[in-house]
């Protein structure tokens, strides 16, 4: 704790409020598959795959490139964005592109982005 750090002094539980924030908690199975999630996004090449796929599909070449990375590395990164259902893939022959899972992966990345801006 830091010097300046607001301490609660109080020594009287607020049963009610205590009582509220325990109705509202989600069950411990989707707070760890939550805390699960954040871990995934907690890396910054797979930040950097997700920014890259924003605006389009690429292949795992093209993010490769952009990343200056391996295929094989990126191949792993997207296994972990595959498993957490962040990215979706599409085969065009023997050609896999991969792109954003859904809006609420985009609106998360944004949000993130401009949440470290201010």
């Amino acid at each position: 704790m830091t010097p300046n750090e607001p301490l609660c002094e109080c020594t009287v539980v607020h049963k009610e409020a205590v009582a509220d924030a325990e109705k509202h908690l989600p069950e411990r199975d989707i707070l760890n598959r939550v805390s699960s999630f954040f871990k995934t996004l907690g890396d910054p090449t797979r930040i950097t795959i997700l920014c890259a796929l924003d605006e389009r599909e690429l292949c795992v070449c093209d993010i490769a490139c952009v990343l200056d990375m391996t295929v094989s590395a990126v191949s792993h990164q997207l296994a972990s964005l595959r498993d957490a259902n962040l990215v979706k893939f599409r085969r065009d022959g023997k050609t896999v592109y991969y792109s954003v899972a859904d809006d609420h992966v985009k609106i998360l990345l944004s949000s993130g982005i401009e949440h470290v801006k201010e």
